[in-house]
């Protein structure tokens, strides 16, 4: 006992104390790693009806696998899990970077095993026979979570193997016991895609990738209208009514580019975030990812920040919605819509531009009042979540996180009250080019569609088509004229020219009822 407690005794003489502070060092370590790598696929939800689970049991496989080799006398150097996350992308959870990091098991995932059966058993149906790896592939999960799903669908006697495939994978069939519930679960809902992810982990993604999270500077607007012509003041407007990431009215003459400027807007707020593709709210299936709203951004082989082996696939990067609604907007857009006929739900336009900007074109030209409108959004815009109804009756909280901006060609106040422009904050006007301007979008334009710029030509036509009938500049009137030339030259097989004779054949149809 006195060597113990003696001090100057030598380290090797307390091979415990040792041991105990290695695996101390040990435990701290993981702990770090675990918060780093927390995330909305990583975290198990709480214990149903009752408290949270222990710390002893949410412990994960590889954390205990490194607790044993360091208790049998592995230095934390050595230890090498069988299947450790990806650091990097778990660690990557900020903004743009944050990655979905693929889940382990059915509870990692937030999935019910029953709504994954469904789904396997509902493509079976469709396709006949498919192997454990075709299936996974459907359901964009692990293969490990699929064959051990498809086996205790055997067990309950709704598949067999109809033969083997690749190593450890086998190709299976319905029975008829199995091809019977199939039929009861298309009966319902036809989808049987991307396994669905849960709502409460959709709402942590946006809340990471959020635009208030995101503070474009003045380089990343020049950068993002890069392609059009915007004057200096214009950008020093725009900068901080971006920056803002709430709504604002663009409003001017009709053909100044209010719809340009509305969709380059939200490359100031960076490339690409990732959404689910599908999202699962107590059994009800809800699409969101929506190829003609939504570019699909694949990843690239060898990108370093990512290992593509660690990503949830049941989630896909898109580059930052821009979702354009004109006159054809209705109420039923922005509610949660059920085709009664396949029974999948849609998600309404906000849900998919969240993180990216909706533009409300030509506002006030709605086949629906302006009043409904506004009054649809008072909230959301005030509090940055909104409620949406479900088809069974559920009403759900989700985020309302995007920039709106209503483009018009009528001035605000003609439009909405004073409690809806409170929650409006910036209004800015895009007003007509000035004459310098308007020579500089006819050179701009003349390079683009081919042309040789001639000035005396542009001086002809601004003097006889424009000061000598008051009329005023658009700045899109330098491409659709330069486009009535070019069409009437490929007609007549001719060199595009820019000349007094042109333009006059241009504005003549062009400015025939203007």
């Amino acid at each position: 006992m006195a060597s113990v407690e003696n001090p100057s005794a030598t380290p090797s003489a307390k091979p415990a104390e040792a041991g105990d502070a290695k695996l101390e060092e040990l435990l701290n370590r993981i702990k770090t790693m675990a918060a780093r790598a927390s995330g909305p696929t990583t975290t198990a939800p709480p214990a149903a009806g009752g408290s949270a689970p222990t710390a002893a049991a949410r412990r994960s496989v590889d954390e205990e696998a490194l607790v044993a080799s360091a208790t049998a006398g592995a230095s934390p150097a050595n230890a090498k899990p069988a299947a450790s996350p990806n650091p990097q992308a778990a660690a990557a959870t900020d903004g743009e970077l944050w990655v979905p990091v693929e889940p382990s098991t059915f509870r990692q995932a937030r999935l019910n095993e029953a709504e994954a059966e469904n789904i396997a058993l509902k493509y079976l149906l469709s396709v006949g026979s498919a192997t454990g790896r075709e299936i996974a592939e459907q359901m964009k999960l692990p293969f490990k979570l699929v064959d051990e799903m498809m086996f205790q669908l055997k067990t309950d006697q709704l598949v067999v193997y109809r033969g083997s495939s690749v190593a450890g994978d086998y190709q299976y069939q319905l029975t008829e016991t199995g091809r019977e519930k199939s039929r009861r679960l298309v009966e319902h809902c036809t989808y049987y895609g991307s396994a669905p992810v849960h709502l409460r982990d959709y709402i942590d993604s946006v809340g990471k990738q959020s635009l208030t999270k995101r503070h474009p500077s003045a380089e990343d607007l020049l950068a993002a209208f890069a392609d059009l012509k915007i004057n200096e003041k214009m950008l020093r407007r725009l900068g901080p009514a971006v920056n803002s990431g709430r709504g604002m009215f663009l409003f001017g003459a009709p053909g100044n580019g209010k719809t340009s400027i509305a969709e380059r807007i939200t490359k100031a707020f960076g490339d690409t975030i990732w959404i689910p593709r599908s999202i699962s709210v107590d059994g009800e299936i809800i699409r969101l990812f929506d190829p003609s709203n939504h570019e699909m951004v694949p990843l690239e082989k060898g990108e370093g920040l990512i290992d593509q082996q660690h990503i949830d696939r049941r989630w896909i990067r898109i580059r930052r919605p821009t979702i354009v609604a004109g006159g054809e907007l209705t109420m039923d857009s922005l509610e949660v819509t059920l085709n009664r006929s396949t029974g999948i739900s849609e998600a309404p336009l906000q849900l998919k531009s969240n993180c990216g900007t909706l533009v409300i074109d030509d506002f006030g030209r709605q086949r629906m009042s302006t009043d409904e409108l506004l009054n649809r959004w008072i909230v959301p815009l005030e509090k940055r979540y909104d409620f949406l109804n479900l088809p069974n009756g559920k009403k759900i909280q989700v985020p309302f996180d995007q920039l709106i901006i209503f483009s018009t060609n009528l001035e605000p106040k003609q439009l909405v009250d004073d409690a809806f422009l409170r929650r409006i904050p910036y209004k800015i006007e895009v007003k007509d080019p000035t004459e310098e301007e308007f020579r500089t979008l006819m050179k701009i334009m003349a390079e683009k569609l081919g042309f040789d710029y001639v000035d005396t030509a542009v001086d002809y036509l601004v003097e006889t088509h424009y000061k000598r009938v008051n009329r005023p500049f658009r700045c899109c009137q330098p491409r659709d004229l330069l486009l009535q030339i070019k069409n009437m030259c490929l007609y007549e097989r001719k060199t595009p020219i820019m000349s007094a004779e042109s333009f006059d054949f241009a504005a003549e149809n062009y400015f025939a009822v203007m």
